[in-house]
């Protein structure tokens, strides 16, 4: 179920009705990543003018100025999944319905949360990924445990905030909870991929669009698993 989730989700990410949602979330990820970027510098520039390494050897600053900037392109990809969120909890009601009404046209379509609680479900969320990644990018001189960290981290919170995305159109937040809980190794595959995208570079701007309709996708087949098996597995949803 989950490799033909993750080919629709590819196919509608590069579709016609998706393709206009698809330049604004590439244009406002990149935005805020230029945002972050130039308040990055400005903030290194600032430490650096008033904080010089050596007076005899003024070209130590510029060295350190020129290695801080390299440094911001790893600090970029930690804040990706947080800005990844972001995007998504934006975009997420116009791109989910355009996946339901095309790939599941005799389906209920269904009903987006008010912007203001879809906001600031996605800011929790959003901020948890950043506290999450910001102790994963410490452990960056710990060889090995980074690289575990922010994979683990990064499929629990994209796996988890994705799906209850999706699901939330058609559930309560604490159904759609429980209903992760109970598919946890479907929904955790599925975070893995798109912890595993977001780890590549070009491609990561992709994240918050396909990830939305790969977790459509999902909810959908394990709604109708779930219908198929009858009221009893409904209930432990709940």
């Amino acid at each position: 179920m989950l490799l033909q989730a993750c080919l629709a989700a590819l196919r509608q990410v590069f579709s016609p009705p998706l393709r206009a949602i698809l330049w604004k979330s590439l244009a406002l990820t990149i935005g805020i990543l230029v945002v972050i970027w130039f308040a990055l510098t400005r903030l290194i520039a600032w430490f650096l003018a008033n904080h010089h390494l050596s007076a005899e050897y003024p070209f130590l600053d510029t060295l350190a100025f020129f290695f801080a900037g390299a440094g911001l392109f790893v600090a970029l990809a930690y804040l990706m999944p947080a800005v990844s969120i972001l995007v998504a909890g934006y975009f997420l009601d116009d791109a989910a319905a355009i996946v339901e009404a095309t790939d599941f046209p005799g389906d209920p379509p269904g009903t987006a949360m008010p912007l203001g609680r879809a906001m600031l479900y996605t800011l929790r969320f959003a901020g948890l990924a950043l506290l999450v990644n910001f102790v994963a990018l410490i452990l960056i001189f710990v060889p090995g445990v980074n690289l575990v960290a922010f994979f683990g981290a990064n499929t629990y919170l994209l796996g988890r905030e994705y799906f209850e995305l999706a699901a939330a159109r058609f559930r309560g937040l604490g159904e759609a909870g429980a209903m992760r809980r109970h598919h946890s190794f479907t929904t955790m595959s599925a975070g893995a991929l798109l912890a595993g995208l977001m780890v590549v570079p070009v491609l990561n701007l992709l994240t918050p669009l396909f990830g939305i309709a790969l977790m459509v996708h999902v909810h959908k087949g394990l709604s109708r698993k779930a219908l198929l098996a009858g009221p009893a597995a409904q209930g432990r949803l709940r």
